[in-house]
């Protein structure tokens, strides 16, 4: 079904019919995707004493509990409340669910023992082009990423001067296929999150980070509308459903 929605200046065309969900489910499994050194999620069936809520164990019904770090187990989009004092939920927030998003795909460079997305590469995969969201997809793309056990690994990070780059440009919102935008092991220096909300400034409230999306390479680097959804948690962060619409085409209108 095709929809042209009015966002700023701008008519855009895309195709409702073709969501692009670049979300990882969660899964009570070993090979659930994980970090930051804690087990697996664990979704089971409520016990009252013999009586177990399965409906296959002669329940009426499934009635689950689910136990899981959403920082560790999957999709999450996170608020400045990840990384201060005063508690700040991202469900209240992040008060937008609709925005113009660019999927830029980038090889990491090396840096020392580290490999890390650089303030050069962002600004070729960018250009001149004014978004409200990136879309980070890092190279090489496989499909383990959808499984990977990312503890110990010293994962691509983006880096601090990066991150103040896409503030310049006017980023409200990073989604990045990595359990984090920063360092695995940085001792609590955390300079990609500080930076993206301007940490030790005027706080950017209602700005997000999305960590360990999965972007299909049958997705193809370009404009989208970003349909960010979360779960109505309060939290500093949240699972999520970053969903994407490809932009077919777009007329420049005078308001």
């Amino acid at each position: 079904m095709l929809a042209s929605i009015q966002y700023n200046s701008r008519k855009l065309q895309i195709d409702l019919s073709r969501p692009l969900d670049i979300s990882i489910p969660l899964r009570a499994s070993k090979s659930n995707v994980n970090a930051w050194y804690i087990e697996e999620p664990k979704i089971e069936a409520v016990q009252f004493g013999q009586d177990v809520m399965r409906v296959s164990e002669g329940a009426a019904v499934n009635f689950n509990t689910i136990q899981f770090n959403p920082h560790a187990h999957g999709t999450h989009t996170e608020c400045v409340g990840h990384i201060t004092e005063t508690f700040y939920s991202v469900n209240s927030q992040l008060k937008e669910f609709f925005f113009l998003a660019e999927v830029v795909s980038v090889a990491a460079e090396k840096s020392g023992k580290d490999t890390v997305i650089s303030k050069k590469q962002l600004q070729f995969a960018l250009g001149n082009k004014k978004r409200d969201a990136i879309v980070i997809r890092t190279l090489p793309n496989m499909k383990d990423k959808l499984s990977y056990q990312y503890s110990h690994t010293n994962w691509t990070y983006i880096e601090e001067e990066a991150m103040a780059y896409l503030v310049k440009k006017g980023i409200k919102h990073i989604l990045y296929d990595l359990p984090s935008v920063d360092r695995e092991e940085d001792e609590g220096a955390l300079a990609a999150h500080k930076a993206f909300w301007n940490f030790n400034g005027k706080i950017r409230k209602d700005c997000t980070i999305t960590e360990m999306i999965f972007v299909p390479n049958t997705v193809e680097d370009g404009e989208y509308l970003l349909n960010l959804q979360i779960a109505p948690f309060e939290n500093d962060a949240a699972p999520s459903k970053p969903v994407l619409f490809k932009v077919l085409n777009n007329i420049n209108v005078t308001l």
